[in-house]
């Protein structure tokens, strides 16, 4: 193993096993046609040995020269909420700058991405085969639809580890993740919310999965971004869903996750997972370690090789309550081999080497990660 730190927390860059799909080709994608005149779109399957391409190659130097260009609001059209004024001021971007040029010339993978999982994964490097790869996460969907709240997998602080992580899947280039406010798209129809991609973002190309839904009621499917994307001169990309091939079953019976599952990889199925204790299958869903992040608190207690921290500190996702060997504790660099016992308010982690903990002395607020081996 690697290890390294960097920011809060130890940005351990990680080189895993190659993706099992690498190998995959598009389910659906299109071309951009060479000529203005709008013609019909049409879908292309994937046949023996032909590789998705672009009749336009895809201008990869970001960033050399930028211009700040005025656009045409798409809102007002049917289907859009007309009292809400903060989607018309409001930025597409909730993480970018006032240009809203941080995708520029850019592949975008369309998702939610709460998990990073394997499947997240297998978008990013397809986005990667055609340009700069890019991130777009919608936040904020629980509190809008109501949902009950649920956890991080991933903690905030350390989305950027998890996808530094991704280079060697992605030509060596880091993935950069950029969030929109579920509510400023949540009432535009497939076309606007295609059309504001185009023209407010002005990105080049998507990257979305077999089963993704977009526009508002979810009304759009992935044939429908493929013909839209053609419609505004972008390349559309459609990428099969990557199956979980673990089947791990619990007494005899696989857990149905939700309604939507169809055997693929999903964040429903590593929080199951996760709630069951089931560290090994995590990892395989993830293509890496959970790794669970705490802030140390003035609670916290230390004594020796132990630290005692209440579980109100936890910054994501728990694995359930109960004892786990060879894990690894960090605090923004590797400290060593642990054990871990979680309680039901308390997280108990007994370093292996005594001296791991009496070199590193920590500080309130600062960040400590365990992952689970």
């Amino acid at each position: 193993m690697e290890r390294g730190g960097a920011a809060a927390l130890a940005c351990t860059f990680r080189s895993s096993s190659p993706s099992p799909v690498s190998h995959w080709r598009p389910l659906l994608h299109s071309r951009i046609r060479p000529s203005a005149t709008a013609r019909a779109p049409h879908f292309l399957l994937p046949t023996t040995g032909r590789r998705y391409s672009q009749k336009r190659f895809l201008d990869t130097s970001k960033g050399l020269k930028r211009f700040s260009l005025t656009t045409s609001s798409p809102f007002g059209r049917p289907g859009v909420s007309l009292n809400d004024e903060d989607l018309v001021k409001d930025k597409l971007l909730i993480d970018c700058g006032e240009d809203q040029d941080c995708v520029l010339d850019g592949i975008v993978a369309l998702g939610k991405f709460d998990a990073l999982h394997i499947g997240h994964r297998e978008l990013a490097m397809h986005a990667s085969k055609s340009g700069n790869p890019f991130l777009l996460s919608f936040v904020g969907m629980a509190e809008v639809l109501g949902w009950e709240y649920r956890p991080l997998i991933v903690a905030h602080c350390d989305r950027k580890r998890v996808l530094s992580s991704w280079a060697t899947y992605c030509r060596n280039v880091v993935p950069l993740e950029y969030q929109v406010e579920f509510s400023k798209v949540r009432y535009l129809t497939p076309h606007q919310f295609v059309e504001k991609l185009s023209g407010d973002l002005r990105i080049k190309g998507v990257v979305a999965g077999e089963n993704y839904r977009f526009g508002y009621k979810a009304s759009g499917d992935a044939a429908e971004l493929v013909k839209l994307c053609e419609e505004f001169g972008l390349s559309a990309f459609i990428v099969r869903s990557v199956m979980d091939t673990a089947k791990r079953s619990y007494n005899g019976a696989t857990p149905a996750v939700n309604s939507s599952d169809k055997g693929q990889v999903s964040s429903s199925r590593v929080r199951h997972a996760l709630s069951v204790g089931d560290i090994e299958y995590v990892s395989k869903l993830l293509g890496r370690k959970h790794r669970l992040v705490l802030t140390v608190s003035e609670y916290s207690l230390k004594e020796r090789k132990n630290i005692t921290v209440p579980k109100s500190s936890m910054l994501n996702m728990p694995p359930a309550d109960g004892f786990y060997e060879n894990c690894e504790l960090f605090n923004g660099g590797y400290l060593g081999l642990c054990r871990v016992v979680i309680n039901t308010e308390t997280i108990d982690i007994e370093m292996k080497d005594e001296s791991s903990l009496s070199t590193n002395p920590f500080q309130e607020d600062q960040q400590l990660g365990i992952e689970f081996g």
